[in-house]
């Protein structure tokens, strides 16, 4: 069973299917399986996003988020599919063919390699970390009454730690909005934030960064407060 393509959301279907693969027979209605007419195969057989997408009469629009996040196997097992546009659903041997060949956005977060064959069959497209302008923006569709102190002073210390060389894992954009959740829930002060990092397990995800942000406090480190004690790069 290919992921994506079609799935069996009923598990006697499994059931079924491994009876039948066995040389066994069925009826209308085994009890053997839970009642009901479990002959029929087709009836317990969905077609998940990329079959749906492939048996649409019209052209559609597939995302396959985060490819580098699936099994190493995956990316291969896609290629034949979208080279020929078809697929054949194993347990009832239908084939489906797409009607309209459907536009495929692939994203990776490179978190690890990909296969070079799969890799041939893209046009790579690199798209980078959202700047302050744009960052501002993502964050007023989550937080559209957020003050503007507040705002920036979240912004200064986000950047500030993506800066930090020491970190395995820097903070991303939904970790961003997710800590500035929490710190609206709590009541958090301006003052509080400008002079440290409250709730930093929102930001930091491994053991290892947190250790090191507090190495960091523990040595006397300042946390920047303006956007100038970051740099030129981030005068606004």
């Amino acid at each position: 069973m290919r992921r994506g393509f079609w799935d069996r959301p009923d598990t006697r279907v499994s059931l079924v299917f491994a009876h039948l693969a066995a040389g066994g027979n069925l009826g209308p209605n085994d009890s053997r399986f839970g009642g009901g007419d479990v002959s029929d195969i087709n009836k317990y057989i969905k077609l998940g996003p990329l079959g749906q997408t492939f048996a649409a009469k019209e052209r559609h629009v597939l995302l396959i988020d985060e490819v580098d996040k699936a099994d190493l196997e995956f990316p291969n097992d896609l290629l034949r599919e979208l080279d020929e546009m078809r697929f054949t659903v194993i347990e009832t041997s239908e084939e489906i063919k797409a009607k309209q060949r459907p536009v495929v956005i692939i994203t990776s977060n490179n978190e690890k390699e990909l296969p070079d064959a799969f890799l041939r069959r893209c046009v790579f497209y690199y798209i980078e970390f959202p700047d302050v302008p744009l960052m501002r923006q993502i964050i007023h569709v989550h937080h559209p009454h957020l003050d503007t102190k507040l705002l920036d002073q979240v912004l200064i210390k986000f950047y500030w730690l993506r800066e930090q060389n020491e970190l395995r894992k820097k903070p991303s954009t939904s970790e961003l909005i997710d800590w500035i959740s929490a710190l609206l829930r709590s009541g958090m002060s301006i003052e509080k934030i400008e002079e440290h990092i409250p709730f930093v397990g929102a930001l930091l995800k491994k053991e290892q960064d947190v250790d090191a942000l507090q190495q960091y406090d523990s040595k006397g480190g300042r946390y920047p407060k303006s956007w100038q004690e970051l740099g030129p790069r981030y005068n606004q």
